[in-house]
């Protein structure tokens, strides 16, 4: 397979797929494709899988599209304006996402479900106790809330984000939050409560325009316009 990201702010992947080669994606996900493909619609794994992407707030069924008597092809759009990031995933390589960013992937990628095993990371991160995991071995696609701002963090090395901005860390990586200083901050900063920091080593992905944001960006004029 070979794909090219187009569209700027409103992207779309589009995959050139070889004979027999297999692309996976959630229940709707596909936007364009060749008439030679041909797609399953599958549970992927059974009744666990499926509620695990449930609590993911992915579809209960993943779809399977193959070109049938030669290459093929077939375009994912992403749902909101930003970014679509690709991952090149292998038995070294694995990654912990937010709920809701997986687009497709070749099939040698699983997706699963990934549970932050520390209480306050769960609570008031920003990204729940659920999260996706992205192992195995191929190339997945994630969508990313506004732009995607990447950085390679050493052992030890940590940052400190603002809820919501963090899309994807390697499986390396850890996740944890730290209280905001200071009683004034707190009420009068404006950034809350709570941060997110995350350990290196490995890679960190995060998003300028995380969707909560967003929405409470442009609700204040839907509000208007609907009096």
């Amino acid at each position: 397979m070979n794909y090219e990201i187009q569209g700027g702010s409103f992207p779309v992947v589009v995959c050139n797929v070889e004979a027999n080669e297999t692309i996976i994606t959630e229940g709707g996900g596909m936007s364009w494709m060749s008439p030679n493909m041909q797609m399953q619609t599958t549970s992927n794994g059974g009744l666990g899988k499926m509620l695990g992407r449930m609590m993911t707030r992915e579809s209960l069924f993943q779809n399977k599209y193959t070109p049938q008597g030669g290459p093929g092809q077939i375009a994912f759009a992403s749902s909101l304006p930003g970014e679509i990031v690709a991952l090149e995933i292998n038995p070294q390589q694995s990654y912990i996402c937010q709920k809701s960013s997986f687009l497709a992937s070749t099939e040698g990628v699983e997706l699963s479900t990934f549970f932050q095993r520390k209480l306050g990371a769960g609570l008031v991160g920003g990204e729940g106790f659920i999260m996706q995991k992205l192992s195995g071995n191929g190339t997945a696609f994630v969508e990313i809330d506004g732009a995607a701002i990447r950085y390679n963090l050493q052992p030890g090395q940590q940052l400190i984000v603002d809820t919501g901005h963090v899309v994807l860390m390697s499986d390396t990586c850890k996740m944890d939050v730290q209280t905001v200083k200071g009683v004034k901050n707190m009420l009068f900063g404006g950034e809350g409560f709570f941060n997110t920091v995350v350990t290196g080593p490995g890679e960190v992905v995060l998003q300028t325009m995380p969707v909560i944001k967003l929405a409470g960006s442009i609700a204040p004029y839907v509000v208007t316009s609907s009096n």
